[in-house]
């Protein structure tokens, strides 16, 4: 049976049960549980770091109004980072690899910024429609092109994550699978090309933790559009 390079984004399944829900609750188990010590470990004292600077970095720009979203971010940020270092592992499925799952992150969360600037203060929220200044001609135009370009943002949200993570997925197992044939053929090209797959398998490690901050990254910019 041949097996196309596409196949290793397939959801797998065992018995007829998709296993995607198992590769969504295995990040939730990874992270350890906060002690009531005064003292805690390594592990706990080097994640409530990284929460309390990225956190604080996240929410440096936003008004206080949109601090109230520092669980969901923060929460939403470690998920994805943990989903797309899980699938970077032999024998592992990457979910944040489906277009349908991101998008089923980025428009309801897109939707909730929406609506708060809609109900807290509609007159701004609208405002962003139509840039100060506009020529009178232009007015329909402008505001056409803004909601466009409003509506998209959730589908920018879940393309550029599904697709870095997809092209670089892709791009290891290209050039790996070039290296095994040309393993026994041209020995010397064969380890340039594995020392190749080295530099990109760290390069796709810093990509699966800067696309997650970047999704992360964006949702609080529109929230502080909207606060």
């Amino acid at each position: 049976m041949t097996l196309s390079f596409f196949d290793q984004f397939m959801s797998p399944t065992y018995l007829g049960i998709p296993l995607i829900a198992l590769a969504l609750a295995i990040p939730g188990l990874l992270f350890p549980t906060p002690s009531a010590r005064w003292l805690n470990n390594r592990l706990l004292t080097l994640q409530a770091w990284f929460i309390n600077r990225f956190t604080s970095q996240l929410l440096l720009p936003l008004n206080p109004g949109g601090h109230k979203w520092a669980t969901i971010l923060t929460s939403l940020m470690l998920f994805l980072i943990s989903l797309n270092m899980l699938g970077l592992l032999p024998y592992t499925f990457t979910p944040t690899t489906q277009l349908s799952m991101n998008m089923g992150l980025a428009m309801p969360l897109w939707l909730a910024t929406v609506v708060i600037g809609m109900r807290n203060q509609p007159t701004v929220a609208l405002g962003h429609l139509l840039p100060e200044g506009t020529p009178t001609p232009l007015i329909p135009v402008l505001i056409i092109i803004e909601t466009i370009s409003l509506l998209i943002r959730p589908l920018a949200l879940g393309v550029r994550l599904t697709a870095n993570l997809t092209a670089g997925h892709l791009l290891i197992q290209l050039i790996a699978t070039a290296a095994f044939v040309l393993l026994p053929l041209m020995p010397t090209i064969a380890i340039l090309t594995g020392a190749l797959l080295f530099l990109l398998t760290i390069l796709e490690v810093a990509v699966a933790m800067i696309q997650a901050y970047v999704f992360v990254l964006l949702l609080s910019l529109y929230l502080q559009e909207n606060v």
